[in-house]
């Protein structure tokens, strides 16, 4: 090899070295996206889907990766064509967001809900434990006398 091919292989090494890699320039592969876009026939995510409409969606997605589209290029494409139902997730931005924070907000309500119970179920009660109170003579005196006339 010459020294000029030499420098200048070293050159374009250096280069592709020090150029920026951007997730948004990295290959996206169909079963990337396939889960996360729905059949909008069936209603089903892309990658379990079975109806012939799956099929067409599955070929346009095709096309827009070969057109070097990333992920997020792609979705955004589909939900214009065919509107945010098209995506399995809704955005986390706007009304949409509440379907992230109800089951939150749920789930945090239901624990403290329980902490609640807890506490008042241990303060009434001892958790079930119950003070006992002495019998009467009268009342000894009877649970003594049946005792004996079933042998015990």
């Amino acid at each position: 090899m010459s020294r000029k091919l030499k420098a200048s292989l070293a050159g374009l090494l250096a280069l592709c070295a020090l150029a920026p890699t951007t997730p948004a320039l990295a290959a996206v592969s169909f079963p990337d996206i396939e889960n996360e876009v729905m059949c909008d026939t069936c209603n089903v995510p892309l990658n379990i889907a079975e109806a012939p409409r799956a099929d067409q969606l599955r070929r346009e997605i095709n096309k827009l990766i070969a057109r070097g589209q990333s992920k997020d290029q792609i979705k955004a494409t589909l939900s214009e064509r065919y509107g945010p139902a098209i995506l399995a997730l809704p955005p986390a931005s706007g009304f949409s967001l509440t379907a992230y924070l109800v089951p939150v907000a749920v789930a945090i309500g239901l624990l403290l809900l329980g902490v609640v119970l807890l506490r008042r179920w241990r303060r009434s009660g001892r958790g079930g434990q119950h003070d006992e109170t002495p019998l009467d003579e009268d009342d000894a005196s009877r649970i003594d006398a049946e005792l004996e006339r079933f042998g015990r």
